[in-house]
């Protein structure tokens, strides 16, 4: 019996708007999409389940995307799983970098963040 592709994305942004263009995003490159706007309920979540897929805002109310990202790698359950950053903070995205899959500075187009989690899709 084949084993089933893990599909579940998390986006993980405070920003309705961000939350809009990105779920829709994902969703089109073949994911099952979970939208989630604080730290603290990204972190219990993150708990519970194992996504295929994080698209992790930096800058998040209680709990930072940074930390979000730390507490991912360092969990032998989660530490596999692609990490899409999307900031608008460049330095701290460049601090970041070696950490995560991918790096997005904002503003992030539909059709880019699509196209990027379709190739991370197809070499998982």
């Amino acid at each position: 019996m084949m084993e089933e592709k893990n599909t579940l994305a998390l986006v993980i942004e405070d920003d309705p708007a961000q939350q809009e263009i990105f779920s829709h995003a994902i969703k089109s490159a073949g994911y099952d999409v979970e939208v989630i706007g604080k730290g603290n309920e990204a972190m219990q979540r993150l708990d519970e389940i194992t996504p295929a897929l994080v698209v992790l805002d930096l800058h998040l109310p209680s709990v930072s995307g940074d930390e979000i990202l730390r507490h991912i790698r360092a969990d032998e359950r989660l530490a596999t799983i692609s990490v899409i950053l999307a900031t608008a903070d460049p330095l701290l995205a460049e601090a970041l970098h070696a950490e995560s899959d991918l790096v997005l500075l904002k503003p992030i187009s539909f059709t880019q963040l699509r196209d990027l989690a379709m190739r991370l899709r197809s070499t998982t």
